[in-house]
């Protein structure tokens, strides 16, 4: 269930709910409404020491009401220090909210009563509905006893049209990254690129964005020779899925590329059996793509978007691409391919060369791209490199709005000589060593003179526990980012 939001003015001790929601900060100083509900309820100050909560981030501790208040119980939620509670404290506090309050249908909250100086109250807002969204994800489809949450609604203390919109932003955003999530999490067995391009034939339906699909056919008269020839060693033929968002006035031209890899088993240079286990989650560049596509008409988004996503199984068979063998990308520059489970830089090369023809104002990308950016920045960090300063810092300042960390990487040409080929014009793969920095060089490739930046989302696109908005399983990451680089939009200045 997917729950609503709306505003409330009623006080934290009248408030009707099932639960009301509280903050409390570090050493178990009452934020707004804890004072009011440690007023109703006698022993609360000594229940919070006996329990061990000081209001760390994460923290939760819960009372019944005794009749003393409008709600049924109280939750205590750790926000951390005072100083210290901005938008991304927000949104993980909503995450902690909709983890504790899966039991019950309504809820009422007054974790945006009490902000750090300076924060914009309606960014908050919006962030307390995506942790909310986002932190309650659960994707049930293949559990056989699935017990979903069933919280129906949140309210939220405040008032204005303003802070409603900026709810329904949220919801937008969150319903976004949700769907995203839902497509990675997906077995590869159930979204063949066939079945990932009809899923966002349906996602796009009457949200003011044309699609157009095209075949294998067509992607040979295209000269998508990248596409082609990873998808070659699949029984499921490859798709290449173009999107446009052109509204009225627009303000400026972007261009969007996503990885849509349905699975990648590394091709005849096979991956480990561990290796493959997360493979289905290799097309998360791609929905993140698609999703950022679904929400621009309705946040009004001002600047053309036009967005690129290549789907392939990438599979070893009788037909299947061999190291040695030679692409030709539909920039016209050849590739020799030494390792085929270098693949993603195969098919965003088409991708990249078909946006830049377009000659966009700026091109971003978004791919599962290298283990080797994961090696370098972990699994929280998503790797920015680009061509062009101002766009990267963009791009840097849009994901740090929307809560996404991102570390820019370099791009150093010292190391540009390392895929150059001995038959083509260039190889798929480097040295052994700064893989992420390699790809990127492949990629800057195809770019032309376009402002491009790549992200490369390997790491954070799938989490392994839960950690505020993330749940384990798919992220969704990479959505916000790229409707906040939508969204703002400001055409980089010639170099």
């Amino acid at each position: 269930m997917t729950p609503s939001f709306c505003l409330t003015s009623a006080a934290a001790d009248r408030v009707e709910a099932d639960l009301v929601v509280v903050p409390v900060f570090v050493d178990r100083d009452l934020g707004a409404g804890a004072a009011v509900i440690d007023a109703a309820i006698a022993g609360l100050a000594d229940f919070m020491a006996e329990a061990g909560f000081d209001g760390k981030p994460g923290e939760t501790l819960a009372t019944p009401s005794f009749g003393q208040l409008g709600a049924g119980a109280a939750l205590l939620v750790g926000v951390g220090p005072r100083d210290e509670l901005d938008a991304d404290a927000i949104r993980r506090a909503g995450a902690t909210l909709a983890r504790r309050a899966t039991k019950v249908r309504t809820v009422a909250t007054t974790l945006l009563d009490e902000l750090a100086d300076g924060t914009d109250r309606s960014v908050a807002a919006q962030a307390l509905v995506e942790g909310v969204l986002l932190g309650g994800y659960e994707f049930l489809e293949y559990k056989s006893k699935a017990e979903p949450s069933r919280l129906a609604s949140v309210a939220i203390g405040g008032r204005g049209t303003r802070l409603q919109a900026a709810l329904e932003r949220g919801a937008t955003v969150g319903g976004a990254v949700i769907w995203a999530r839902d497509m990675v999490n997906e077995p590869a067995a159930a979204k063949s690129p066939a079945a990932f391009a009809a899923a966002a034939k349906k996602l796009l339906r009457g949200r003011g964005v044309t699609v157009k699909v095209l075949g294998v056919a067509e992607m040979r008269t295209e000269r998508l020779g990248g596409v082609l020839g990873v998808g070659q060693g699949s029984h499921q033929p490859p798709r290449f899925v173009k999107m446009t968002y052109a509204p009225r006035g627009a303000r400026g031209s972007l261009a969007l590329v996503g990885k849509g890899v349905i699975f990648d088993s590394g091709g005849l240079s096979l991956k480990t059996g561990k290796g493959m286990e997360t493979m289905k989650t290799d097309m998360g560049g791609g929905a993140a793509v698609i999703a950022a596509m679904s929400t621009l008409a309705e946040l009004d988004v001002k600047t053309k978007v036009t967005a690129y996503v290549p789907m392939v199984e990438n599979m070893p068979s009788g037909t299947a691409i061999r190291p040695g063998d030679v692409l030709k990308i539909r920039n016209g520059k050849t590739v020799e391919v030494l390792n085929t489970d270098a693949e993603g830089r195969l098919i965003l090369a088409d991708a990249l060369s078909l946006a830049a023809e377009a000659e966009p104002d700026a091109i971003v990308d978004a791919a599962t791209l290298t283990g080797a950016c994961v090696v370098a920045l972990g699994d929280k960090f998503a790797g920015l490199m680009g061509n062009h300063d101002a766009w990267r810092d963009q791009v840097r300042d849009a994901a740090a709005r929307a809560g996404e960390p991102v570390w820019p990487l370099p791009l150093p040409k010292q190391y540009r000589k390392q895929i150059d080929s001995e038959i083509a014009d260039i190889k798929n793969i480097g040295g052994s060593y700064g893989g992420a920095l390699t790809a990127g060089l492949f990629l800057q490739e195809f770019v032309g003179d376009r402002p491009w930046v790549h992200v490369d989302i390997a790491g954070p696109a799938r989490a392994d526990a839960n950690d505020g908005e993330l749940v384990r399983g798919g992220t969704g990451f990479g959505v916000r980012t790229l409707i906040e680089v939508a969204s703002r939009f400001r055409k980089p200045p010639r170099r």
